[in-house]
Order: structure tokens, then C-alpha cells, then sequence
């Protein structure tokens, strides 16, 4: 279980990098370089685009940090958890979901399946 929490303390460190430099460390320490990530709003493949998809949520959400809430649940090479963005202003929090991550042999992400229970304006 330990190497799931890792994975995903990884996750969150990649989602919640604010420069462009480290966003790309981020993400290669967190994912395999065809690494996926896939949510009803997204559907991407590989450092850059998983790179240009963070970069693109923290566009339309400055201020933001994405933050788990409860505990990471796993088995296997698979885990889920729950998370929040929440502002740093303010604690107001527009959307909240639950990833599911798979991770490859070498213990970075090989697959995300991101679900949003929270949307803003829904």
C-alpha cells in the first residue's frame, strides 16, 4: 500500500506544480512516459500533454490547489482517493472528484480515469 500512497502524493505534487519547470519534473517522477490521464474533460497521452492539461486547469483556476480528501483505498497496482480544489484565498472549493490510478511496474502512474462529482456552474 505504501508504494500506491507514494504514487499518489507524486500525483498531487504534479497537479499542484506552479511553474512550468517544475510542473515537467513533476510529472515524469509521477507518470511513465506514455502515461494517461482521462476525465470527461480530457483525454491525453505522454508528459507533454499530461503537462499542458495541468498547466491548462491552473489557467482557469489561479489561486487553486488540488487537495485529497479522505484516505487512499488500493489493491494491487490500482488505488482511488478523493480530492478537492480548494482555493488558497478563500477554502472555496468549485469542483471535487475521485481518480482511480493504475501504476506500471516501475511505480509511476501508467493510467488515471478522473470522475468529477463536483462541476462549477452544475
Amino acid at each position: 500500500m505504501s508504494n500506491l500512497k507514494t504514487a499518489v502524493e507524486r500525483y498531487f505534487a504534479a497537479w499542484n506544480a506552479q511553474d512550468a519547470e517544475a510542473l515537467r519534473k513533476a510529472v515524469a517522477e509521477a507518470w511513465t512516459e506514455d502515461g494517461t490521464y482521462t476525465d470527461p474533460m480530457a483525454d491525453v497521452r505522454g508528459h507533454d500533454q499530461l503537462a499542458a492539461t495541468i498547466a491548462a486547469v491552473h489557467e482557469q483556476f489561479p489561486g487553486f490547489e488540488f487537495r485529497m480528501t479522505g484516505e487512499v483505498d488500493g489493491h494491487h497496482h490500482t488505488a482511488r482517493f478523493t480530492w478537492d480544489l480548494v482555493s488558497t484565498a478563500d477554502g472555496s472549493s468549485p469542483a471535487a472528484g475521485f481518480d482511480v490510478i493504475t501504476l506500471a511496474g516501475d511505480g509511476r502512474i501508467a493510467s488515471v480515469l478522473g470522475f468529477l462529482d463536483r462541476v462549477p456552474g452544475a
